[in-house]
């Protein structure tokens, strides 16, 4: 180990030593991240927007874009001090500490599995247009423990087998997306959306609030840092090029969806009854196929991703040792798959997770929060700068802080009460955990 690592090291908490494979390109991240992005939430979200905005939604998706910029921003510069596994985790534990650090990963953690069975169960209801026998007893059972099952066989076997499967189904979807916005835009009545401007008096707030978790996600690439080729310089093209794309995506779909359905804020399958109107009955069946295709990439990055967090606190003793161990012919963290799927599989099918979604809302802010305060002060601690760095000084990662203070005050006090009750379970693990 060179002494500048030895010095990162030092800083971060990180451990260079690491025998995580480093196989994925920023291509890989770039679809890792574009998986995390677009789940299901595209598929539901123009009506609502529609709902609170009416023909002015497209604006609150370009709003919405440039705020969670603002946090991209910040992970991009943070991401370039960390070479190893855990991102906000690592970043919360070098700045406040191994405690803090450990709830900020535990609460990231425990969103990501409550994701991967909310998501599980919305890739049965669609998976039900073709085989409607799927959507209840022991067939939906069956589906929700083949597919956890069948993405963890994917990942043990190599995270360069997953990465390239998150790849394909990121294409996929992507394509098929710009396809129906390209091809939609053909059919879009324009005077629909002649009455399309910025009223200080409509709803902003709650429209951002809203559409914001649908921009979210982009985080799911920084966590297994430790098995990308170059990480501290191909993750921030990653993101800012990810989140990029998916914002053109939303904005084109949701113009789409404005200008092909006249009742948009009533429509409970917006993009599905959009693509019925240009593209007959055909068009139901391949949304409800895009759908499970988007769904079974977003299923794909959490399982990547997610089970990285359990294997960075083994690694820093945070968590058992067994959650740390790489199985010995493929280097990938195998019991911390396994754990992640059959958790997931279990919230999925008993419904338990319910109370663990609202949990998602407030850990990603604080992630987000965390991450824009680690900024300025890794600029100052670190032996050398990050490959990127924001510009105009603290301007960036201040207006995020504060945005992440804003969207606090917005969340419903259930979700808070979650949040702290999932951190109280965090603080008893962290306080059983391994101590030699």
């Amino acid at each position: 180990m060179s002494s500048t690592e030895a010095s990162r090291a030092a800083v971060a908490g990180t451990h260079p030593g690491s025998s995580l494979v480093r196989a994925m390109t920023r291509w890989d991240l770039t679809a890792l991240a574009t998986n995390g992005i677009i789940g299901a939430g595209i598929f539901g979200l123009p009506s609502s927007a529609a709902q609170m905005l009416g023909v002015s939604s497209p604006v609150a998706f370009v709003l919405c874009a440039i705020v969670v910029y603002v946090f991209v921003l910040c992970f991009a510069e943070a991401a370039g001090h960390f070479t190893e596994t855990g991102g906000p985790y690592l970043y919360a534990r070098a700045i406040f500490g191994p405690f803090i650090g450990f709830e900020v990963g535990w609460s990231l953690w425990l969103s990501r599995v409550s994701a991967f069975a909310a998501n599980s169960n919305v890739l049965v209801s669609y998976l039900g247009f073709f085989i409607p026998q799927v959507t209840s007893g022991l067939a939906r059972a069956f589906v929700l423990v083949v597919v956890p099952f069948l993405l963890a066989i994917i990942n043990v076997r190599g995270v360069s087998g997953g990465a390239r499967f998150g790849r394909i189904l990121a294409a996929v979807k992507v394509g098929a997306l710009v396809l129906f916005g390209a091809a939609g835009l053909v059919f879009v009545d324009w005077s629909r959306l002649s009455g399309m401007s910025f009223s200080p008096s409509a709803n902003w707030g709650g429209a951002i609030l809203l559409l914001i978790y649908a921009f979210t996600g982009f985080e799911h690439a920084v966590i297994p840092a430790a098995e990308a080729k170059n990480p501290r310089k191909d993750l921030a093209w990653a993101l800012i090029l990810a989140l990029g794309i998916c914002a053109a995506i939303y904005l084109a779909v949701q113009v789409v969806a404005l200008g092909t359905v006249p009742d948009l804020a009533t429509s409970q399958r917006p993009l599905a009854d959009s693509a019925l109107n240009f593209a007959g009955a055909i068009g139901g069946g391949l949304i409800s196929l895009l759908v499970c295709v988007s769904v079974i990439g977003n299923l794909s990055a959490l399982i990547l991703v997610s089970p990285r967090l359990t294997y960075a606190f083994s690694e820093r003793k945070d968590f058992p040792v067994l959650f740390g161990k790489l199985h010995p012919a493929y280097g990938t963290p195998a019991a911390s798959i396994i754990f992640f799927a059959v958790i997931g599989s279990i919230l999925a099918i008993s419904g338990t997770f319910v109370w663990l979604v609202t949990v998602s809302v407030v850990a990603r802010l604080a992630n987000y929060l965390v991450t824009c305060l680690a900024v300025p002060v890794l600029r100052k601690r670190s032996v050398e700068p990050a490959q990127f760095q924001i510009p105009f000084g603290p301007v960036v990662p201040v207006t995020g802080v504060l945005l992440c203070v804003w969207l606090f005050t917005k969340a419903a006090w259930t979700d808070i009460r979650s949040f702290a009750l999932a951190c109280g379970v965090g603080a008893l693990l962290y306080l059983a955990r391994p101590r030699s």
